[in-house]
């Protein structure tokens, strides 16, 4: 059992509670981050990736809901890598920040309420188990912009999430692709897709209606920049370039780079992990770890703060 911060303080785990009837709890009525924290064995350091990063899109997303987080930016901030200490984290972590209604009135408003701030961590290495995936094309669709907004990476909005990857787990699948409601694609149930084709790395821009992600960020400025160098391009995809694609991989805080090479029962380009999916994962875990100093400005360390 370890410590969580909630409502202003560090408490043990147990005692980080909400109400059975809390709004959180009964609409979903929130925002939430996926932070990692990468442990350096050379130099006994744990380096919490792209921080500042993180809590700004956090705090973005709770202006998009019209949410005023109960603390700063800079206390927030603080508090994850403080969460870290408190609970000895010298290995692999991953930290969940959540903004949330802290209401246990009926209605399900935004407005008028008080909100509160929640951060918890836990170990984690592979967040996929086998080293590529299986994908299936979901029958669901993704949620419009419009309707929940996928920017703001809101709690409630997950549900769209649970229905495609357990859609996809039933029919055999270890993942699903949505596509948006106009039919091209959007992303992986809760990761960002990325494909390689006739040499040029593309993915959909967060305008088809998925997360503006940090992770997927990260790739395509590591993609262009040397040693790598390559043609990134953001733009609508197809369904069936999926099919003709020579790579295809996921991406986001938890799942990092994840290839992908089988995609509704047909093979991924040769069936196998790419040149340049492998390529790009090494050089994000050498930039993710500290094992670059030309990187180092987005890493916060945990334990030797800067």
């Amino acid at each position: 059992m370890g410590e969580s911060y909630h409502r202003g303080r560090f408490v043990d785990d147990a005692d980080a509670q909400v109400s059975i009837r809390s709004k959180a709890v009964n609409y979903g009525l929130g925002c939430f981050g996926g932070i990692r924290a990468y442990w350096n064995e050379a130099c006994e350091e744990l380096f919490v990736f792209r921080l500042d990063d993180h809590i700004e899109r956090l705090y973005e997303s709770a202006h998009i809901l019209g949410l005023t987080p109960p603390v700063d930016r800079a206390t927030a901030t603080a508090a994850v890598l403080e969460l870290l200490r408190r609970n000895g984290a010298r290995s692999d972590h991953y930290v969940r920040p959540l903004i949330f209604v802290d209401s246990d009135e009926l209605s399900p408003t935004l407005t008028d309420v008080p909100i509160g701030l929640s951060l918890y961590c836990q170990p984690l290495g592979k967040y996929f188990a086998d080293e590529s995936l299986h994908a299936c094309v979901s029958s669901w669709r993704r949620v419009s912009d419009n309707a929940i907004p996928a920017r703001a990476k809101p709690t409630g909005a997950y549900l769209n999430s649970a229905l495609a990857r357990a859609e996809a787990r039933r029919n055999g699948f270890d993942e699903a692709i949505f596509l948006t409601g106009d039919g091209s694609v959007s992303e992986g149930s809760a990761a960002h897709l990325f494909l390689v084709r006739r040499g040029e790395l593309i993915s959909p821009p967060s305008t088809e209606d998925n997360l503006d992600g940090i992770t997927r960020r990260s790739l395509i400025e590591l993609a262009r920049s040397e040693p790598l160098s390559w043609t990134v391009s953001e733009r609508r995809i197809s369904r069936t370039e999926l099919y003709v694609a020579d790579e295809v991989f996921l991406c986001g805080t938890a799942a990092e780079l994840t290839p992908v090479t089988r995609i509704d029962h047909r093979g991924v380009g040769s069936g196998r992990v790419g040149e340049r999916t492998t390529a790009l994962g090494e050089r994000f875990r050498a930039v993710a770890r500290g094992h670059d100093d030309a990187w180092h400005h987005w890493l916060s360390p945990v334990w030797n703060p800067r």
